[in-house]
């Protein structure tokens, strides 16, 4: 399945420390220990898919809890030989055996939340594994099994755990639902702590033979049956049929102009490219530059948000099953009217699904249960100029709680509406078999004169939306350095809310915000930003704080 719109563009330049301007290549991922496996690929000759096949090995080892082969990821490609921009699916789909009625129990109602993730039920078909395959045989350069030495080697030696992990670990609930995850997380009935060496020899034996077999294994092999085993052993229904069916889709990437930018992301099934484009479409038609960080820009950022997020749950879902109006959500004479609808002094707390011009204009209802938040984000950019921009997932924190062969299995299909219908009318991103659902993941690339200027993307469940656009008006707009607006407090709205980020600049705003009839809440909002800004002077890098994530640069 190819589905491919091809963007001429040129050479490219990207990001790193401000004392880092010598840097030709860059690695920005959410542990050190990634970071560092990347860039050993940059520096041993390899490209940008290269170290990011070794980048996500490790992070399934020292990130788990979002990340891994279990997962899906999308990714946005640069190609500096080409001057085209490729997007990759390598969401997860749905088993056969389940249709709409799949999150309803006897009576019709929606499961609860956690009933529904921790269960064989919620595990998709796995995209990481082949979307890392056929993106190396595509584009990599470096020796395919060299790739896996790195996370090998820390499986099978061993390697620290995280404040993060660990911090994780004793704050999740369900670990114990299931013996191999419990023996791996609660050793002797408790959670890892911070500063323990932890191996995973198994792991490591599922690494060798990716390695070795490539993405094969994954969907024909051992470890298909391994997933298969483990999923219907809780309750799911899994069959190999299932996995020997995958295919990673490239899509044509969404690209919406901005202050004379290219910003390009993923398309359906992906609503980032798609929300994100219509936020800062929206925001084309104030100067936010003038404005700078302060109430005034917030209170615009809010308001184009909400209508964004608006549009996002009547129509975004799977594109391969619901006819997904993208030109016309981002058409700019559909976008300037929706901008007419923003006031700049007052609050709009009804926003409604707009009409965006296309063919076939059924409305769909609305899904009203919120994502939850996991997920990491990587961006690299090599010596020759390739890019990516690659936001990788299990959905929740620790997925299914559900391991196989040394990993954990995602709860995607969570990330469905649980009800089908809503009065009467099909929910888009309603249960269907083969499915991917909806996902907010925003890898991003943003083009100036034709070449990369910025990526960037985040994790955060439905938030990574906001989060990304955020960071992309700080540089675009407000001229921040890539750390400075990894840093910046956030501010998002999915719909009624305005949420500003608990103890951050964000919340001085509160009581402005409110005057302006806003009903504000403050609240823990932990994204996990990567940037990358490509300039004359070489790539200038932003890891988010509020995770553990760092730049490396040769």
């Amino acid at each position: 399945m190819h589905r491919t719109m091809v963007l001429g563009v040129s050479a490219l330049a990207l990001v790193a420390w401000p004392l880092a301007v010598e840097a030709r290549g860059m690695v920005v991922a959410a542990h050190p220990l990634a970071s560092d496996a990347g860039l050993a690929v940059l520096e041993a000759g390899g490209n940008a898919v290269d170290a990011l096949v070794a980048v996500q090995a490790v992070l399934g080892l020292v990130e788990p809890q979002s990340s891994g082969l279990g997962g899906g990821a999308f990714l946005v490609h640069y190609d500096a030989r080409t001057g085209r921009v490729t997007t990759f699916d390598g969401r997860e789909t749905t088993p056969a055996a389940y249709g709409p009625d799949h999150f309803l129990d006897a009576d019709g109602e929606p499961l609860p939340f956690w009933e529904a993730v921790i269960h064989g039920r919620s595990v998709g078909v796995p995209g990481t594994p082949m979307l890392l395959d056929l993106a190396h045989a595509r584009f990599g350069r470096a020796e395919w099994a060299g790739l896996f030495d790195r996370a090998i080697a820390l499986a099978e030696d061993g390697f620290e755990v995280s404040p993060r992990l660990a911090s994780a670990v004793a704050a999740a609930r369900g670990l114990d639902a299931f013996p191999p995850t419990a023996a791996y997380f609660l050793p002797e009935g408790q959670p890892l702590a911070a500063g323990m060496t932890l191996r995973n020899l198994a792991y490591a034996e599922t690494l060798r033979s990716f390695a070795a077999e490539r993405s094969q294994p994954f969907y024909e092999g051992a470890i298909a049956r391994a997933i298969v085993g483990v999923v219907n052993q809780a309750g799911g229904i899994m069959t190999l049929g299932d996995l020997a069916a995958y295919e990673l889709v490239e899509r044509p990437p969404v690209c919406v102009d901005y202050r004379g930018h290219a910003v390009c992301g993923m398309g359906p099934p992906s609503s980032g490219g798609l929300t994100v484009g219509q936020i800062l479409g929206l925001l084309g038609h104030f100067d936010l530059t003038s404005l700078g960080y302060g109430v005034d820009a917030l209170h615009l950022i809010a308001e184009a948000s909400r209508l964004a997020y608006a549009d996002r749950a009547f129509y975004m879902a799977d594109s391969d099953f619901v006819s997904v109006p993208t030109e016309g959500l981002l058409d700019p004479a559909y976008l300037t009217a929706r901008a007419q609808l923003i006031d700049r002094d007052r609050t709009h707390l009804d926003a409604k699904a707009g009409n965006p011009p296309w063919r076939e204009a059924r409305l769909q209802a609305p899904q009203v249960q919120p994502e939850r938040s996991g997920t990491s984000h990587i961006v690299i950019v090599d010596a020759d100029g390739n890019a990516v921009s690659m936001t990788t997932t299990i959905e929740s924190g620790f997925g299914s709680r559900l391991m196989a062969a040394g990993f954990l299995l995602n709860n995607e299909l969570t990330d469905f509406s649980f009800r089908p219908e809503v009065e009467g009318r099909p929910v888009a991103n309603r249960v269907e078999p083969g499915k991917r659902p909806r996902s907010s993941m925003s890898p991003t690339i943003v083009l100036r004169d034709g070449e990369p200027y910025l990526l960037v993307g985040s994790p955060g469940g439905a938030r990574i939306i906001g989060y990304t656009a955020l960071a992309t008006i700080a540089v675009l707009d407000w001229g921040m350095e890539p750390q400075a607006a990894a840093e910046l407090g956030h501010v998002g709205n999915l719909g009624r809310y305005t949420d500003l980020e608990d103890g951050s600049t964000a919340a001085l705003f509160r009581a402005a915000l409110e005057e302006r009839g806003h009903e504000v809440r403050t609240l823990p909002m932990e994204s996990g930003l990567a940037l990358i800004r490509l300039g004359a002077d070489g790539p200038i890098g932003g890891a988010d704080p509020r995770r553990e994530g760092v730049v490396r640069s040769r």
